[in-house]
């Protein structure tokens, strides 16, 4: 991945710049959407009357802003609805790296930091998207063969927003990377490749007689990445990326 001169790119200022290894940042849309689209889990980190917290969420994106969801009543959503700033974070381990000496050992990973102002999504319209998407953008085309969600269950759940402002990501795929003079030393390297892999589907046992598993969610298939099966269904839902 490289961060080209004109692709657009978030802008960089001292919240979001890289400030180690300035060679493994990048702030281009492409870069950063490409980490983000990957993962269904994110961790959102703000304040609450000076206390920290961080907490662990299903999101996704369209375009530069984007989206979680969690229960009407819980502390996170009431603290976002008027604005507040957060630090959404998403994150991928590739491998463990074993150097030649303990400072050299390390990892390879893919890392996001998307820096805004949440919002509580009010408008009926925007909501009304937002109950679709949080299911098929996992699962393109999956909500129009579900059971409606009935009134309580619309009323119980709530959604925040958030423009990216600023962004980075931050990716270290070195591999082993020890001192010149180590790699003649008779000591064991090695890089460990890390990979999350969908495993064999395991239908409901409570399944009706002849309800078989649609064809749509043929990108959730035994063997497969999960980072692939999330970026296909990403723009089988917006193919415009």
């Amino acid at each position: 991945m490289t961060e080209g001169a004109s692709a657009p790119s978030y802008p960089k200022s001292s919240r979001n710049r890289v400030k180690r290894r300035h060679d493994r940042g990048f702030y281009d849309h492409e870069t950063v959407h490409r980490i983000l689209d990957a993962s269904m889990l994110c961790h959102v980190s703000y304040v609450i009357d000076g206390q920290p917290y961080c907490t662990p969420t299903f999101f996704w994106r369209e375009g530069t802003r984007l989206y979680w969801h969690g229960s009407s009543a819980s502390r996170m959503l009431e603290h976002q609805a008027e604005g507040q700033k957060v630090c959404l974070t998403v994150a991928h381990l590739d491998s463990l790296v074993l150097a030649r000496c303990g400072f050299n050992h390390s990892a390879d990973y893919r890392a996001v930091m998307a820096f805004g102002s949440a919002y509580l999504v009010t408008d009926p319209e925007e909501k009304q998207r937002a109950l679709v998407a949080m299911v098929d953008r996992f699962f393109p085309d999956r909500t129009a063969s579900l059971r409606p969600s009935s009134t309580q269950e619309i009323k119980a759940t709530s959604f925040i927003a958030m423009e990216i402002e600023e962004a980075s990501a931050k990716i270290r795929a070195k591999g082993v990377a020890d001192d010149d003079e180590d790699y003649e030393l008779p000591i064991y390297a090695e890089r460990i490749p890390v990979r999350t892999v969908l495993g064999a589907p395991e239908p409901c046992p409570r399944l009706l007689d002849g309800v078989a598993r649609p064809s749509t969610l043929d990108g959730y298939s035994e063997g497969r990445l999960l980072d692939d099966a999330l970026r296909d269904a990403y723009f089988a839902e917006y193919p415009a990326g």
